[in-house]
């Protein structure tokens, strides 16, 4: 189903609300199809991130359902942060560029509970044949091309978190050391403006860890200090894997936070 000619098929099935002119029933509820229908849309780049889309009575002329349905399904895209519903504005895509989104993908904060801001030190980017461990996590070919990128975060001028980041090569083309070292604002906001890849959910898992000699000389801390490791899957729209990431934090005055729903 082509989410840009609504007209051509009904998101329902054969029967209900929306028409009877489509041959194949499915068993989903109405706006969960219509929900799929906007996320392909967002996923085609019809509307770009921080731009505003249709209003819920245009989408359901679109779609041929009712608001109310409409409704339903834009609220489901906004608690997976999807878009921002703005009072008296409209409904937007969300951005990795709001500041709401910055510390969304990073969880670490200081034990008064704020935000603190960070600086980005890039160590190396370079384009190799996937290891057949990333190469699975990314859904790529054994020896299929990847970005590899070390970077430091630097809480309070102290270095907090090295992170070793794997991106899929054809889908991160031209992304060199020159071009992240000179980017002042996030890393996700680079990769959703410049290279069209918008990260819309995570998957981690977290372990206490020994620091080993490489890791703690980049840490500044001793051989053996206690770090948290995060190893994580970041997934763009479809659930389709972009990004392997490897994080060793260290929590000195400093706590992860997650938020369990």
């Amino acid at each position: 189903m082509n989410a840009n000619q609504p007209n051509s098929a009904n998101p329902r099935g054969t029967s209900g609300e929306g028409g009877d002119n489509v041959p194949a029933a499915t068993f989903s509820p109405l706006y969960q199809q219509i929900k799929g229908l906007i996320t392909q849309s967002l996923d085609a780049g019809e509307w770009k991130p921080g731009e505003i889309i249709p209003s819920e009575v245009e989408l359901a002329a679109r779609y041929k359902v009712s608001q109310g349905t409409v409704r339903k399904a834009i609220d489901e895209l906004a608690a997976e942060n999807l878009v921002v519903r703005r009072q008296g504005k409209g409904t937007f895509v969300a951005t990795h560029n709001e500041d709401r989104a910055h510390f969304r993908f990073l969880r670490l904060l200081a034990d008064d509970g704020a935000e603190h801001p960070h600086l980005s030190k890039v160590l190396e980017c370079r384009r190799l044949r996937a290891p057949a461990e990333i190469a699975r996590q990314l859904d790529l070919k054994p020896a299929d091309p990847v970005v590899q990128i070390k970077r430091l975060l630097q809480f309070d001028g102290a270095t907090t978190v090295f992170d070793e980041i794997w991106l899929p090569g054809a889908m991160f083309r031209g992304l060199t050391f020159e071009r992240l070292s000179e980017y002042k604002g996030p890393m996700y906001a680079m990769f959703e403006a410049e290279f069209g890849t918008r990260m819309i959910r995570a998957s981690e898992k977290i372990r206490a860890v020994a620091a080993e000699s490489a890791v703690a000389a980049l840490l500044g801390v001793p051989e053996g200090f206690p770090l948290l490791s995060v190893d994580r899957v970041a997934y763009t729209y479809g659930d389709r894997p972009v990004e392997v990431r490897r994080g060793w934090y260290v929590t000195t005055g400093y706590y992860y936070q997650n938020d369990l729903s």
